[in-house]
């Protein structure tokens, strides 16, 4: 081969960056990690779960902001991942990437499923508020509070503040669900549970920031 050649192929040959590098070297990894998966080598999932854990987490974590159904995620990807590692293909994106896309999609469907669980619940508040039973829909949600002191602390205020607190910092439903589940505008709940916080804070001091 002549020098003119040789040098004509140098020229036209990708120029590797060191950041191109490290993507075929973090590729070369994802798929002797997928490989010992395949082959149920325990270790394989400790080094996984090393790598990608903080990943997953704060993929699952951004859409669902609660930690404890987060972990739950975490758990459930690697679990899968290690029953079923051949849903992973090389071919179509990094290792991580497809442990974060699980992740997320996991997430999509436990977040629904909460919001399902919150709108069963207090849609049987209502039912429950409604019907012959001396329970009304307050008293239901009064005697779910764990916190003497605050359950003493809330029968201080109006009736009108009390229970949109109780249904928003002890049931978890949204505004919006509180003034359906009351059968007022949003507004006037948001308004009510500002009034209602501002007097526990006096009451409760520090106690009452762990409801906000």
């Amino acid at each position: 081969m002549t020098l003119t050649a040789t040098r004509q192929i140098e020229a036209t040959a990708p120029v590797l960056t060191p950041s191109a590098t490290h993507r075929i070297s973090e590729s070369s990894e994802d798929r002797d990690l997928w490989e010992a998966l395949l082959n149920q080598r325990e270790e394989a999932l400790s080094e996984a779960y090393r790598r990608f854990g903080q990943k997953v987490y704060r993929t699952a974590f951004g859409v669902l902001r609660r930690s404890e159904l987060a972990e739950d995620v975490v758990q459930e990807v690697f679990v899968r991942i290690w029953q079923r590692p051949e849903r992973f293909d090389p071919s179509r994106g990094s290792f991580g990437g497809f442990l974060q896309l699980d992740a997320h999609g996991r997430s999509v469907d436990l977040l629904r499923s909460e919001r399902a669980r919150a709108d069963r619940e207090i849609r049987e508040q209502q039912l429950s508020a409604s019907s012959n039973s001396p329970m009304s829909l307050e008293e239901e949600v009064m005697k779910r509070i764990s916190s003497e002191r605050i359950r003493d602390a809330l029968e201080t205020l109006e009736a009108d503040e009390r229970l949109p607190i109780a249904l928003a910092f002890f049931q978890g439903h949204s505004y919006r669900r509180v003034a359906e589940a009351l059968d007022l505008p949003e507004g006037t709940v948001k308004s009510r549970i500002r009034r209602g916080m501002s007097r526990l804070k006096e009451l409760l001091g520090e106690e009452a920031l762990a409801l906000t």
